[in-house]
């Protein structure tokens, strides 16, 4: 019988913050969207104040200054470098392991000997001991049921085994819209049909989930009943789009500002491109200025460009996204954001080459450039070696007065520890 368990870290963007800075113990920690926006990650304490999900800052700075609440901004390269060493120590420990997101794996456990809620015990005491973040395991003998032991094991100490004989009463403890694969508007649907819980879903008529709820919606209530559909990953799938965008800190007037922005974009959209050994032959580029300032001209447009031949080379990028910029660009406007997409992906080492523009004879060459770059850039932190393109300081970065170092990625910004006498 197979066994899986859903590692999930407790507050994860917040968890990390904790993790290189002592004085945040037991203190309510909350971490801002891009632009210090909104809420994105809160401590336990900071939960326990009522602190929204997705609250607006700006609306709670009496809040945050009342509590002495500690309030970051979002410090992606931190939180990335954290999961990264979050699920090394977890797929050490375990025959299979699946990222399933920055802060969640699966993790196959049968062939291990041994009670498996003693196992996790010492799974979550390694992570916690060797990165500092909190996890909760859940377990069951699918991976939509540990993903709902999961949500139990958040509400209990932190370990939750769903393969007993009380599993349905449990199930039915679980509102059906917590169940992994049934989003909003299959909760409502479910909801008028009487299926309240994941155990009404377990029960539901599969005909008429096949009908309405297609293949996936069955194999959801096969899963819940213990029978395994969806198999473990090795590796993530290549993402058939690849879209990097942002808000500015500050309204963008100018064209060489926007052309900035554009290039900083297409730059990191081809690295992550290449990260998965993939071309893209569609570059499609939109910029508008924000639609919730009505006294503001306003203009939202977007355009696209067809490569000759499939590239991940990132000049050729660079040029196709700054050629469409040119023809998308009006004086007289305040621009809030822009954007790139990379699509008509396909893996490299079988592209479609052209007859009529056939493949760079440098082509070597380019290659081993763009490795340099990428070497470079994961070596000694991204924008180390960057496009001039791009520009130095520009004014349109996003706004984030309140970061964190980057402890475990920057040289430079590496936490000190100072004894004393």
């Amino acid at each position: 019988m197979p066994v899986y368990a859903l590692a999930d870290c407790n507050s994860f963007y917040a968890s990390c913050e904790k993790a290189f800075n002592p004085q945040l113990k037991n203190r309510p920690v909350a971490v801002l969207s891009n632009n210090d926006g909104c809420v994105v990650s809160r401590s336990a304490e900071a939960k326990k104040l009522g602190i929204p999900m997705g609250a607006p800052a700006f609306k709670h700075e009496a809040l945050f200054k009342a509590n002495n609440v500690a309030v970051f901004s979002s410090n992606y390269a931190l939180y990335g470098d954290m999961s990264a060493r979050v699920m090394r120590t977890m797929a050490d420990m375990v025959p299979a392991c699946e990222v399933y997101s920055i802060d969640e794996a699966f993790l196959r456990l049968d062939g291990l000997r041994g009670d498996m809620t003693a196992i996790c015990g010492k799974i979550r005491e390694r992570v916690l001991r060797w990165t500092g973040i909190p996890i909760s395991i859940g377990i069951g003998e699918t991976k939509t049921l540990a993903k709902a032991a999961n949500k139990l094991a958040k509400q209990s100490n932190g370990i939750f085994d769903l393969r007993g004989p009380d599993a349905d009463e449990w199930l039915a403890s679980l509102d059906v819209g917590d169940v992994w694969g049934v989003g909003p508007q299959y909760a409502k649907l479910l909801q008028s049909r009487r299926i309240h819980t994941a155990l009404d879903l377990k029960r539901a008529d599969r005909v008429w989930i096949r009908k309405h709820m297609t293949v996936q919606g069955l194999q959801t209530v096969l899963e819940l009943n213990g029978q395994p559909c969806i198999p473990m990953e090795q590796a993530p799938p290549p993402k058939k789009a690849i879209c990097c965008s942002r808000s500015f800190g500050a309204y963008v007037r100018s064209l060489e500002g926007l052309r900035e922005a554009v290039a900083s974009y297409a730059t990191r959209a081809a690295e992550k491109l290449r990260g998965q050994d993939s071309v893209c032959s569609i570059v499609q580029v939109f910029i508008r200025t924000n639609p919730f300032k009505p006294e503001h001209r306003q203009h939202a447009e977007l355009a696209q460009a067809t490569l000759p031949v499939a590239s991940d080379y990132t000049p050729d990028l660079l040029r196709a996204a700054l050629g469409i910029l040119e023809r998308l660009f009006r004086t007289g406007h305040a621009y809030q954001k822009a954007g790139v997409l990379l699509a008509g992906i396909e893996p490299k080492g079988s592209r479609q080459l052209s007859l009529i523009a056939p493949q760079p004879a440098d082509e070597s060459k380019r290659g081993k450039a763009m490795a340099v770059l990428d070497a470079a850039n994961r070596r000694y932190g991204r924008g180390a070696l960057a496009y001039a393109a791009g520009g130095i300081e520009p004014e349109w970065g996003m706004k984030r007065e309140k970061l964190s170092p980057a402890y475990t990625t920057r040289w430079d910004q590496l936490l000190e520890v100072r004894g004393g006498r």
